[in-house]
């Protein structure tokens, strides 16, 4: 397929598809699209967001069967080919032979990186090794001097993963702060999130920017779907006392708090047209995990709120109108709703 093809037909399936570089369309048009297009006959949506446990148990099945039928000997080999140079050619050759990609991704209706990438999470020994010592974090800040982002080499040095040792930088680089937000902290993050969404809106839409100048409201505010693409680290440096993932969970708990505030004070019909549409999307999903739930895609189907706002609003619906939900599996939590919940909310709209 060409490029423009390619994108055309993935965003039947990856609503955020424009958002995805051309180099990364051209391999998801190879590993994915004859996949999802699969599980589309088979009436089976691609998902995103956290894995299930039954996903896990399918990627260590399809893990152990490559390793049988390609005669590799583990799959810290298989999925971190690099640290066994020796290796490396023969491993190749047999990744090739025995179509791993296709392997690795049976069964899960997710892009292949994303389930390599949860692959290698699950089988990297260097994943699970407790909390930093002193003289690993001294030795991390060194050998970030030395070279810099390239985590991958630093992960090889500390025999840790990729992501442990990015993350455990992010935390350490600067004095961090883990007590309750103060004002001029809010006040900070505030201002670097409307800073970047500005220069975001921008780039995307120059040609309507005069008309966002010279508006009364503040552009940013229109803009709250934005919230999951911000670039973190760089509001991580201009808050400078919070780390990313701090600041992430901060902004959206902040979107949270003023959106069902705003559903409060507007109790009545639209408040009963959310509950409606929630319960009605849930329903239609028929999933029987809340970790299967795609809060990413009902969050834009509700109107483009924070998905912290929705799994918020479906938390209270469930406490407030769900008997012993406690006890409840996902999916009854759901039938009771249809059943005696969604009939009042209809009759009172």
């Amino acid at each position: 397929l060409d490029l423009d093809t390619a994108r055309q037909e993935l965003e039947e399936f990856i609503p955020h598809v424009k958002n995805i570089s051309d180099s990364s369309i051209k391999k998801m048009a190879g590993r994915d699209l004859t996949r999802f297009k699969q599980f589309k006959k088979q009436g089976i949506a691609v998902k995103f967001g956290r894995f299930t446990q039954k996903e896990n148990n399918q990627i260590r099945r399809n893990v152990e069967e490559f390793l049988s039928i390609s005669g590799i000997d583990s799959a810290e080999k298989l999925l971190f080919t690099s640290r066994y140079p020796e290796d490396k050619e023969t491993i190749h050759r047999l990744k090739a032979k025995h179509e791993f990609c296709e392997k690795i991704s049976e069964g899960i209706p997710r892009p292949w990186r994303l389930i390599y990438y949860r692959a290698r999470k699950m089988f990297d020994p260097n994943n699970y090794k407790g909390r930093y010592t002193k003289e690993e974090k001294e030795k991390l800040m060194k050998y970030y001097t030395m070279h810099g982002n390239d985590w991958k080499k630093i992960s090889e040095l500390m025999s840790r993963s990729n992501l442990s040792v990015a993350m455990k930088f992010s935390e350490i680089k600067s004095a961090i702060n883990y007590g309750p937000w103060t004002n001029e902290e809010i006040q900070k993050l505030k201002h670097a999130v409307k800073e970047v969404i500005k220069r975001k809106l921008e780039m995307e839409d120059t040609g309507s920017l005069p008309s966002l100048e010279q508006s009364k409201e503040d552009p940013w505010v229109d803009s709250e779907k934005l919230c999951q693409q911000l670039p973190w680290t760089e509001i991580e440096a201009k808050v400078g006392s919070r780390y990313w993932r701090q600041c992430k969970q901060k902004w959206n708990s902040i979107l949270t708090k003023k959106m069902s505030k705003g559903q409060q004070s507007r109790k009545g019909i639209k408040a009963l047209q959310s509950k409606i549409a929630l319960i009605k999307r849930l329903h239609e999903m028929q999933l029987e995990d809340a970790n299967e739930v795609n809060w990413e895609e009902l969050s834009n189907a509700l109107g483009g709120v924070p998905r912290t706002y929705v799994q918020a609003t479906f938390y209270r619906i469930k406490v407030s109108y769900v008997p012993f939900w406690q006890k409840k599996s996902f999916s009854e939590i759901i039938d009771f709703l249809v059943e005696y919940k969604l009939p009042e909310f209809e009759e009172k709209l």
